[in-house]
């Protein structure tokens, strides 16, 4: 493994359960735009990059960091994708978060939207759970901050379903990693290397609190997947020490993105 890695695009994802009524969680897919040059066509998790706004915007909060901007960036990008207000307190009432999310699409800086639709960051409600960064020769490569978020039990029943914005994403479903990971390997869905192996983590747990407790057992160290050959195969393999309970894939069945 690189000892020197590429410079990488700060980013952000957010992992959203979904409670059902019997069996595991229901996790927030999004199915990205064919023409996308990141991951093109793959199910990933909601998110994007963090911008220079939401540095600005830890900044006014007193908290002029890279881990609270991500979790900034990891909200307003829920919003913009997929229409769901996790991360907020209040939850602002369907009228007001509609203006939110259209101002958010127009450009709007994001402090002042959650102002005028009076509600606020509510940071807390994500847990840290995973970071990716690959080495891999790629014109964009992302180090990308996975927080996991539960979809909020006091959600109004008038809240509209969430949606995908139709530009960088094409469909969005709730679907447990198990369901997930069997669609991938059915070929009737694609998702890289680093998202098939948080789907096996997170398919371990049986709600969202049992994943919280796992995700603070484990130090948050940064994830870079080097190859190694093994018996004559070359493999794509990460850590063996956080968490995950795949570590090594044939680099012939890797997808990357």
């Amino acid at each position: 493994m690189t000892d020197v890695l590429p410079p990488a695009i700060p980013a952000a994802t957010l992992v959203i359960f979904r409670d059902t009524p019997a069996g595991p969680p229901e996790l927030l897919m999004v199915e990205r735009a064919k023409a996308m040059a990141f991951a093109g066509g793959a199910l990933v998790f909601p998110g994007g990059r963090v911008d220079p706004g939401d540095h600005a915007l830890a900044a006014l909060l007193g908290s002029p960091d890279h881990e609270t901007a991500a979790r900034i960036a990891a909200i307003r990008e829920t919003i913009e994708e997929a229409g769901l207000p996790v991360g907020l307190s209040p939850i602002p009432s369907p009228d007001a978060f509609e203006r939110l999310r259209a101002a958010l699409h127009t450009g709007a800086a994001f402090g002042e939207a959650l102002a005028e639709a009076g509600t606020s960051l509510a940071l807390d409600a994500l847990e840290y759970f995973a970071r990716w960064r690959p080495a891999h020769a790629h014109a964009r490569i992302f180090d990308t901050r996975f927080y996991l978020a539960r979809l909020p039990a006091d959600m109004p029943a008038d809240v509209p379903e969430a949606r995908v914005d139709a530009t960088e994403n094409v469909r969005l479903l709730w679907a447990t990693a198990a369901d997930v990971l069997a669609e991938a390997d059915a070929g009737r869905a694609t998702i890289i290397f680093p998202t098939r192996r948080n789907l096996e983590r997170l398919a371990q747990f049986a709600d969202h609190a049992s994943a919280v407790a796992h995700a603070r057992a484990f130090p948050i160290r940064t994830v870079t997947p080097w190859s190694e050959r093994r018996d004559g195969v070359e493999y794509l393999c990460i850590p063996d020490d956080l968490g995950y309970p795949v570590t090594a894939e044939p680099m012939s069945d890797a997808v990357r993105g």
